[in-house]
């Protein structure tokens, strides 16, 4: 058998492993899951220890507005650069920046407890993160082929939330163990430090572009892409307005102290549960692709909805694990459907502005989401805020099955098809 057929074989032996024959991708997984793990940890921490200084939940949600305003006011700069510097170059400076944040942290803790200077490196990581995202994203094409893509998104998907599950558990039981941040932000501070490592060995395929001069008509680029494009339109849009209002991870410090009443480690184990859906969801795409993605996922997003509000309504702790659980499941359709859509419909020289569209959308759903749930919770009561958002999410799905009639079709061999012209 010549060859190439033999790779072809052992390809299809190893189903949705295949992408793990590529060095350069097994590295971007390494460095990926360190830098998530310790961001994920650093949260808690900043979380708990805000509400300690503050009682206030409107304080939490300006953690998440601090990070936030950064990718809002820096995402087109951003896509330029993540299209004119190397992919890779880009992401080290970005991880040395997250190390220099936690150490900005840990140095900040030891010397009192005040919340503005916690704000002000919180703005500092906003910065650091809204140059990683669109370098991160855009460098995943080309460490794999176009026919293992969607299992290498599912598998990068499932990496990054066993972080978010890893992460939020050891930050909540270190901060309880102790009694304090500085031992999260120390440990931190030497993953981050590892991922720089993992980092500087990947070699990205594709040829190195020349530096090119910023232009309005360039830096709009990605915008009147996505725009143009509406299927990419309905799913980005999709997510940001559904998280929007269903997310209820900035106000689980709350729940953990005033509601359920379980204590930083009770935080960590609620900060855990999504993430624990959302890899047995990536595992599971990655071995079996999706049909009638579009389809599925309006469902998957109608469920995001419906199980927040079973969240927001429980006073069992173990009935709130299994909703947030579920909560983690259903988003990961989302972000594996978007995540395939949006990357291979998308030329190279372009996707890093494509990519830091989408991920002002990310950010909007999570961090400006995380101070949505804060004030309506200061406005209402944080479980009418809960219930609220998700009672909201389910009301957009259904509008957007209404306005996207392209979304409900959207097939995944349709990508390929686009992929390959």
């Amino acid at each position: 058998m010549p060859e190439g057929q033999n790779v072809e074989a052992k390809n299809q032996h190893r189903g949705g492993r295949a992408v793990f024959q590529y060095p350069s991708f097994v590295r971007y997984m390494g460095a990926r899951l360190l830098t998530v793990l310790a961001l994920q940890m650093q949260s808690v921490a900043v979380g708990w220890q805000i509400y300690e200084i503050t009682k206030s939940p409107l304080a939490l949600g300006l953690t998440g507005l601090a990070q936030f305003l950064p990718g809002i006011l820096l995402f087109l700069l951003s896509g330029h650069a993540a299209d004119r510097i190397p992919r890779r170059n880009l992401m080290v400076a970005c991880f040395a920046g997250f190390t220099i944040c936690s150490g900005s942290l840990l140095w900040i803790q030891r010397g009192g407890v005040h919340s503005g200077p916690i704000y002000f490196v919180l703005v500092i990581l906003g910065v650091t993160r809204a140059f990683s995202g669109p370098a991160m994203r855009a460098l995943v094409p080309l460490l794999v082929p176009a026919e293992h893509f969607q299992s290498g998104v599912a598998w990068e998907a499932s990496m990054t939330q066993t972080a978010t599950v890893l992460g939020p558990a050891a930050g909540g039981f270190l901060y309880a163990l102790f009694r304090g941040p500085g031992a999260v932000y120390a440990l931190a501070m030497i993953i981050e430090a590892a991922a720089i490592v993992f980092a500087v060995g990947i070699k990205a395929r594709g040829p190195l572009r020349p530096p090119a001069s910023m232009t309005v008509e360039s830096v709009l680029a990605g915008l009147r892409y996505i725009w143009r494009q509406k299927v990419i339109l309905g799913v980005v849009s999709l997510d940001l307005f559904a998280v929007l209002l269903g997310g209820a991870v900035a106000l689980l410090p709350v729940y953990a102290s005033d509601i359920l009443r379980t204590g930083p480690w009770g935080l960590g184990l609620l900060r855990s549960a999504p993430g624990v859906g959302a890899v047995t969801m990536a595992i599971l795409l990655a071995h079996k692709p999706l049909r009638k993605a579009g389809a599925t996922m309006l469902w998957c997003v109608a469920g995001f909805g419906a199980f927040t509000v079973v969240f927001g309504l429980s006073r069992s702790f173990v009935l709130s694990l299994a909703a947030l659980l579920f909560v983690g499941a259903t988003d990961m359709v989302s972000v594996v459907t978007r995540g395939t859509l949006v990357q291979l419909t998308t030329p190279d020289e372009m996707r890093g502005r494509v990519n830091a569209v989408e991920m002002m959308f990310i950010g909007a759903s999570n961090e400006l989401g995380q101070f949505e749930s804060g004030i309506t919770a200061d406005w209402f009561g944080t479980v009418p805020a809960v219930v609220l958002g998700g009672a909201g999410a389910l009301l957009i799905t259904a509008l957007w099955a209404w306005r996207f009639p392209e979304l409900r079709k959207a097939e995944p061999p349709r990508v390929l098809e686009v992929a390959e012209r």
